[in-house]
């Protein structure tokens, strides 16, 4: 593909349109990916993983894919959580024509696929799900989390999977160093050679984390 990457802005690269199975939130299903988005085949290992290893999304209120792709994790919070709104955030324009179009089919009329300018400023996430853009570079990855991350609720957790040799116990550092003491950092879950993070940001009185069953 050359210099034309899953997170260009409009992949240069043919459509190649395609069908693929896949299950989701506890649901086979049928998705159209395509070329030029990440991981199209198939679900992505770390997404996998993320999924596998987070609670069920809060039932209301704003939940947040960043990086969607065609849309696993979003198209997940949706059927977890039809009463939510799932903003599935990407900068890939393809990636975001496919989640509009897995939405529809899937009858899932909760999920907005928007560019990140055209996420509304004063919406504030219940959760943030995320298999991040690692390859995008440390410093951009860095000002999309710094970006991001303050925007959870308070009493809220951000999730973000990061495979262990792409730098996951280097990035939960960065994060425990750079966010202030309203936030924790923990590592939730290791599976598949991918780390799971959890940035939970406390309200006032500071709250607990939240276990895992």
């Amino acid at each position: 593909m050359g210099s034309d990457h899953y997170f260009s802005a409009s992949p240069s690269s043919s459509e190649n349109l395609r069908r693929i199975r896949v299950s989701l939130a506890g649901r086979d299903v049928e998705v159209t990916t395509a070329g030029g988005v990440f991981s199209p085949d198939h679900v992505d290992g770390g997404t996998a993983v993320l999924l596998a290893n987070t609670p069920p999304p809060p039932a209301g209120g704003h939940l947040l894919d960043l990086g969607c792709g065609w849309g696993p994790i979003a198209l997940s919070l949706a059927i977890d959580a039809p009463h939510a709104t799932v903003w599935a955030v990407d900068v890939n324009e393809r990636a975001l024509d496919l989640v509009r179009r897995n939405a529809a089919e899937l009858s899932l009329d909760n999920v907005n696929a928007v560019l990140p300018e055209d996420v509304p400023s004063d919406v504030a996430f219940r959760t943030i799900r995320s298999n991040p853009p690692i390859r995008v570079g440390k410093d951009v990855l860095h000002g999309l989390l710094e970006t991001w991350i303050p925007r959870l609720a308070e009493r809220s957790d951000a999730w973000l999977v990061v495979q262990r040799n792409l730098g996951s116990d280097s990035l939960q550092r960065w994060l425990a160093a750079s966010l202030d003491r309203g936030y924790s950092v923990t590592r939730a879950a290791t599976g598949r050679g991918f780390r799971v993070l959890k940035v939970r940001r406390h309200g006032t009185p500071a709250t607990g984390t939240i276990t895992l069953p």
